[in-house]
């Protein structure tokens, strides 16, 4: 069975999108949450919320691969996942519902490696994420959600423990990025000469 191709009703540099539309709500949104995880840190609600914006990230994948990606897109999704992943991390340190050490090695990682893809992105060259890599994220979110989850609150070494292995896929998976990067560009010169 072959995956549908794309709607082409949107062309690579259009700006209003479905996808688009979800993840800037996912932008305006995120303050909301990181404002509910300060004041209580582990609540059905925040939970409940917080599950709903990480889903949102599969249903903007989803209206992207059907109605065409997009360059604003490309950079919109990814500052939503950082802005949504990144702000609860924090905001669970502030509650000390985590410790900064991994949410640290985490956010330094996610940085330069964005710093990273922006740059090979202005020589034509683009990096797509592997599977690792969406793992990746779905761990971080399972790491927050753990720690969100009443239901886990007098246990953290569970949301702890998953946010350790986050940061292992983080690691490992910005080490990937960094191959593939040098791997494209040998390549991209190699074609060029």
């Amino acid at each position: 069975m072959t995956a549908p191709l794309p709607d082409d009703r949107y062309g690579p540099s259009a700006l209003i999108t479905p996808a688009n539309g979800v993840s800037i709500i996912r932008l305006i949104v995120s303050p909301v949450l990181l404002l509910m995880i300060l004041r209580e840190p582990s609540s059905w609600f925040a939970v409940s919320f917080w599950i709903a914006l990480a889903v949102t990230d599969a249903v903007d994948g989803n209206l992207a691969r059907r109605f065409g990606t997009t360059r604003s897109g490309a950079f919109l999704d990814p500052l939503a996942d950082k802005v949504l992943v990144l702000g609860a991390l924090f905001a669970l340190v502030a509650a000390n519902r985590f410790w900064v050490l991994p949410v640290a090695l985490i956010t330094v990682r996610e940085v330069a490696i964005s710093l990273y893809r922006t740059r090979l992105g202005r020589t034509g060259l683009a990096v797509p994420a592997r599977t690792l890599a969406k793992a990746k994220t779905v761990v971080q979110e399972l790491a927050v959600g753990a720690a969100l989850l009443p239901l886990t609150v007098d246990h953290r070494l569970i949301a702890n423990s998953l946010l350790w292995v986050a940061v292992t896929l983080t690691l490992v998976t910005g080490a990937q990025y960094l191959l593939d990067g040098r791997t494209a560009a040998t390549s991209m010169s190699a074609a060029e000469a």
